[in-house]
């Protein structure tokens, strides 16, 4: 009796019941199939006051793993933001009026978190390798396949030329690749496509139609009257006043979007005098067009350069805006300009003047003269002082190249 009593529990713990066997088979069978991966799974014994208990170690029981959640959410928030750009082209497309969907505040912030300064000098590093004489020319056809450069205008087509990418980058261009024009005062300073012009009102600056950025925060505040090459206004005290010194004057704008196929240099866009020089460390979000629509004030949280000076007709400036992989600005004749650099803090600016006691006047910088180069395609946005009667030869949107005409009185 205790013997089939046995029997009768061992059965019972495999799963199995003696005296049920066949009519139970399927059931048995089934459930043998469910347990068996449970056997397989290495015991670990806690002990309490009261039991013992057995538990499964706890890397096994986690099947849902932070990787691939944040893949998937990353992956679900960016066919979410393609499909509000399909929807803003078809409206477009109908010629209805696409209001602009701004980045929020936290979007922003999320953005700033990405280590986008040490990338940039890291590509920076990257791109001064000096490349074999062999792995050169599908490297860099490569490129100008992705990016459509036109290698005829280069002063130097053969690419094994060209050492490193940088070196390719910064390729200078035949002489009658790009004529200035001599007609209109005011020429592009590089290659580009027009992301916005006009006048300025209300302190407030179009980066794109409807996304605007406040001139006193992309400029910076004025210094004091010694260091300007003007009297600041007395009459009123907006800072639009400080920059507009002539009466009957206005202030205008252009942005201008430099592809990473374009010309990376750029050059001066009318005779003027360069007086002063102000760095803004900032971030190196990117400029292109999709984000300058996406982000307020973008160009005011980038790292920046700004030239400012005057002309024949008052205040000039212009300020090359850096970008992801772009933290190299240079200035031909600022050595003291060191961009992206570790040293500086964001927030800060740092002011350098180019009057002295030997030099009074500044800088003297002629038409289509070099002034700068980018290690890769950035913006460029001139703010200057014009009469009234000032037209700009333009349209929003179309490409235009180094030396022709911006605008003329």
């Amino acid at each position: 009796m205790a013997a089939s009593l046995g029997r009768g529990c061992l059965g019972l713990l495999r799963g199995v019941a003696p005296w049920r066997s066949r009519p139970c088979h399927r059931e048995d069978i089934a459930r043998s199939h469910f347990l068996q991966p449970l056997r397989k799974l290495p015991l670990r014994t806690s002990s309490t006051n009261a039991r013992k208990v057995h538990t499964a170690p706890a890397r096994t029981l986690s099947l849902l793993r932070p990787l691939p959640i944040l893949a998937a959410v990353g992956g679900g928030y960016a066919c979410y933001r393609q499909y509000e750009k399909y929807q803003e082209r078809e409206r477009e497309k109908r010629g209805l009026e696409v209001p602009p969907k701004l980045a929020g505040h936290w979007e922003v912030a999320l953005y700033k978190t990405v280590p986008t300064r040490l990338l940039s000098r890291a590509w920076g590093r990257l791109n001064q390798v000096e490349l074999p004489h062999w792995l050169r020319r599908p490297i860099y056809s490569l490129y100008i396949w992705t990016f459509g450069v036109n290698m005829k205008e280069a002063a130097v087509e053969d690419l094994h030329h060209y050492r490193n990418l940088s070196e390719f980058f910064r390729r200078k261009l035949k002489p009658q690749a790009r004529p200035v024009c001599g007609l209109h005062s005011v020429i592009s300073p590089s290659d580009g496509k027009i992301l916005n012009f006009g006048q300025v009102k209300n302190c407030e600056v179009e980066q794109v139609k409807g996304v605007t950025y406040s001139l006193e925060s992309f400029l910076g505040p004025r210094t004091s009257a010694e260091d300007l090459p003007f009297s600041p206004a007395t009459s009123c005290s907006s800072f639009r006043s400080q920059l507009v010194t002539r009466e009957g004057n206005e202030l205008y704008h252009c942005v201008i979007y430099l592809a990473p196929g374009d010309y990376h240099c750029f050059h001066s866009p009318t005779d003027w005098t360069i007086s002063h020089r102000r760095h803004f460390p900032g971030s190196l979000m990117s400029v292109n067009p999709g984000m300058a629509r996406w982000i307020k004030e973008l160009f005011c949280h980038n790292e920046r350069v700004v030239l400012t000076g005057d002309w024949k007709h008052g205040f000039f400036s212009l300020t090359a805006v850096g970008a992801t992989n772009v933290g190299s600005i240079r200035i031909y004749f600022d050595r003291d300009l060191h961009t992206n650099s570790p040293r500086y803090s964001k927030g800060s600016y740092n002011d350098f003047s180019f009057v002295t006691h030997t030099n009074k006047e500044g800088i003297p910088m002629r038409k289509g003269e070099h002034l700068g180069e980018f290690n890769l395609g950035s913006t460029i946005v001139l703010i200057f002082e014009a009469p009234k009667d000032f037209n700009f030869q333009l349209k929003a949107g179309q490409k235009i190249r180094f030396g022709e005409a911006l605008g003329s009185l």
